[in-house]
């Protein structure tokens, strides 16, 4: 973990104070995307098909992926380095331009054979009607030139973040992990898929509900889930397995403790990129020299704030020092 510094201790009812986001110095690793909204009005139904038609009003463009979450983190204020791999291609240019307008020092590796990944978001009267992807893998030449930078870059960042989407943008992960635990560096997981042997080492992964259960079964009661987080987490050897719970909230499990953040009762909007901004909130909070404990806190408002926004957003800290202010509870 990250070093504390003696921010991010407990303020009025138990709620964290926020620190200063300025001293944290966070590098984002992974699969990004390029997010594409078309907003329209919806008045039929379409002659040839059973489907709504969309008469499309205007478009929008956000960074997806590992690149909402460095966006997240940079909204927070945090200083925020970029790498991954994009396609020598519209969207990817398109990528690199707005995380760098957000303030995010990218370092995005154009790969001629790749197409950046879009999803494209068809909505209408405030909902989401239809998603279309667009994607191919990364090949492993320009994966192993980012390895190499990765290493180089460790100096200049004391948390690191590996968001993995399952693209391919994360083969080395098992290296990048070692690499950045061998000096020092507080290292989170937001993770995909059934294989978590790849995450061993980590300081803290970050799963869904979902995914903790395709990794550890089904579960029969409250005890029965903290018991199979517990053997997963010293299984892998995690300083903490932090599960996000939907309206459930979040739980955080350490060696001989679980800490639980229950939600608060919020009109939900949309829960697009809600885990990219829990694990940038952490990293921040960790970064600035938090306590996880209380990491885990604000990262839960910041959770609650952004899925009362439309679409992959962001939180900034005004947003979470007021939610945090009126917040009755821890």
């Amino acid at each position: 973990m990250a070093r504390s510094r003696g921010a991010g201790t407990a303020g009025p009812a138990g709620r964290p104070d926020l620190p200063d986001f300025a001293r944290a110095r966070v590098l984002v690793v992974g699969d990004v995307m390029l997010d594409r909204y078309w907003f329209g009005d919806v008045s039929r139904i379409s002659p040839e098909a059973p489907v709504p038609v969309v008469r499309v009003e205007r478009t929008e463009e956000r960074p997806g992926g590992a690149a909402n979450v460095a966006r997240n983190a940079a909204a927070l204020g945090a200083t925020v380095g970029l790498l991954s791999v994009v396609g020598e291609d519209e969207p990817g240019s398109a990528l690199e331009r707005l995380v760098r307008a957000e303030g995010v020092r990218a370092s995005l590796h154009r790969d001629p054979t790749l197409a950046t990944t879009v999803k494209l978001r068809v909505i209408g009267r405030q909902q989401q009607l239809l998603r279309v992807d667009f994607e191919t893998a990364p090949s492993y030449e320009v994966l192993a030139d980012k390895l190499s930078e990765f290493e180089a870059s460790l100096a200049n960042y004391d948390v690191v973040v590996l968001s993995d989407y399952g693209k391919g943008g994360l083969a080395h992960i098992e290296r990048m992990i070692a690499a950045a635990r061998a000096r020092g560096r507080t290292v989170l997981v937001d993770p995909k898929g059934d294989d978590y042997a790849r995450y061993r080492g980590a300081s803290v992964v970050t799963p869904n509900r979902n995914e903790l259960r395709e990794v550890v079964g089904r579960w029969k009661d409250e005890a029965d889930m903290a018991a199979r987080a517990e053997r997963l987490r010293a299984e892998l050897g995690l300083d903490a397995l932090l599960v996000t719970r939907a309206e459930e909230g979040m739980t955080l499990y350490r060696a001989g403790s679980v800490q639980h953040e229950p939600t608060k009762a919020r009109e939900v909007y949309d829960v697009s990129g809600a885990g990219d901004t829990v694990i940038a909130t952490l990293a921040v909070m960790l970064g600035s020299g938090a306590a996880i404990a209380a990491a885990v806190r604000v990262a839960n408002h910041a959770a609650g704030i952004v899925v009362g926004k439309l679409g992959t957003a962001v939180v900034h800290p005004g947003e979470l020092a007021a939610d945090l202010a009126t917040s009755t509870g821890p």
